[in-house]
C-alpha cells in the first residue's frame, strides 16, 4: 500500500533542472569561463616551467633546508624529505612531480585566500554561520568525482578544471578550523583588547587571529592534503603529474608503475604534512 501511494508522486525533474542550469551558465558566460581557463592555464604553466627551471639538485637542497627547520632542526624530517625526493627523482617522475606540486599550490592557495575571510566572516555573523554551514556540509559530502562534471562542463580538459574542483573539496577545512579558532579565543582577550581601545580591525589582526593560528593551521594542513588527494582524481579529465601516472597505470592494468607513482603521492604527502605542523609547531 505505502510503496503503491510513493509510486504515484511524480518525480522532481532534477536531473533537467541542473542540466539546464550547467548549459545556461556554459551558454552565456562562455567568456567568463573561457578568461579563467586561458588566464589559469597561463599561471600554472608559468609555474610548472619556473620549477622544471630549477635544477633537481638544487630544489631538493632547498627543500631538505625547508624540512630541517621545520623539524626544529632535527634529522628525522630532512632526511626522509632527501630520500623520498631522491627516489621520485630516481624513478623518473621529476616532471610529474613539479605538475602535481603547481596544481596543489594553486589550489592550496585558492583555498585560503576564500577561506580564510570567509571563516572570519562566520565567525562574526550569526546569520553567515547559519548560511554557509549546510554549504559546508554539502561540500564535504558530496562525492569527489561528481565535482569533475560541472569542472569540465566550465573549463573543460587540464589544469584549470583540476585546480576547480580540487578548491571546492580542499575548501571547507580552512573555512570551518578558522571560524572555530576565533570563536575559541577566550572572551577576557577580547573584552582586555576593547577597554584599550581597539578598532574592530585590531582585534581581528592583534588578538584573534594570532591566537587562533595554531587552529587556522591545523585548517591549512588539511587543505593541503585534500588538495593533493583531489589533484589525482581530477588526472580522470586531463590534469597532469603523478595521478595521471596512477590513473594510466589503473587502466592498463599496470601494478608495477602504479605503486612507483603511488608511493610517490605517498611520500610528497608526509612531507606537506610534516612541514606544515612542524612550522605550526615550531610558531607556538
Amino acid at each position: 500500500m505505502n510503496n503503491s501511494i510513493l509510486d504515484q508522486i511524480p518525480r522532481l525533474p532534477v536531473s533537467e533542472w541542473m542540466a539546464n542550469i550547467i548549459t545556461w551558465l556554459t551558454q552565456n558566460l562562455s567568456w567568463f569561463f573561457g578568461a579563467i581557463r586561458d588566464g589559469g592555464a597561463w599561471l600554472m604553466d608559468g609555474i610548472t616551467d619556473l620549477l622544471l627551471f630549477i635544477p633537481p639538485l638544487l630544489f631538493i637542497v632547498l627543500l631538505v633546508a625547508l624540512a630541517y627547520f621545520a623539524g626544529r632542526k632535527k634529522l628525522g624530517l630532512p632526511v626522509f624529505t632527501l630520500l623520498g625526493l631522491l627516489y621520485i627523482h630516481n624513478q623518473g617522475l621529476w616532471d610529474p612531480l613539479m605538475y602535481t606540486i603547481t596544481l596543489v599550490l594553486v589550489a592550496s592557495l585558492l583555498s585560503i585566500l576564500i577561506g580564510v575571510p570567509v571563516g572570519i566572516w562566520m565567525a562574526k555573523s550569526r546569520t553567515a554561520n547559519w548560511i554557509i554551514t549546510p554549504i559546508l556540509d554539502f561540500m564535504q559530502t558530496m562525492p569527489a568525482f561528481v565535482y569533475l562534471i560541472p569542472a569540465v562542463a566550465f573549463f573543460g580538459i587540464g589544469m584549470v578544471p583540476g585546480v576547480f574542483s580540487a578548491v571546492i573539496f580542499a575548501l571547507p577545512p580552512t573555512v570551518r578550523f578558522t571560524n572555530l579558532g576565533i570563536r575559541q579565543v577566550p572572551d577576557e582577550m577580547i573584552e582586555a583588547a576593547e577597554s584599550f581601545g581597539s578598532t574592530g580591525s585590531q582585534r581581528l589582526f592583534k588578538v584573534e587571529l594570532p591566537l587562533a593560528k595554531p587552529t587556522i593551521m591545523a585548517g591549512i594542513n588539511q587543505t593541503v592534503l585534500l588538495a593533493l588527494s583531489m589533484v589525482v582524481i581530477a588526472s580522470m579529465i586531463g590534469a597532469p603529474g603523478l595521478g595521471e601516472r596512477v590513473i594510466n597505470a589503473l587502466q592498463r592494468a599496470q601494478v608495477g608503475p602504479g605503486f612507483v607513482a603511488g608511493f610517490a603521492l605517498v611520500v610528497l604527502a608526509i612531507i606537506l604534512d610534516r612541514v606544515l605542523q612542524g612550522f605550526n609547531k615550531s610558531d607556538n
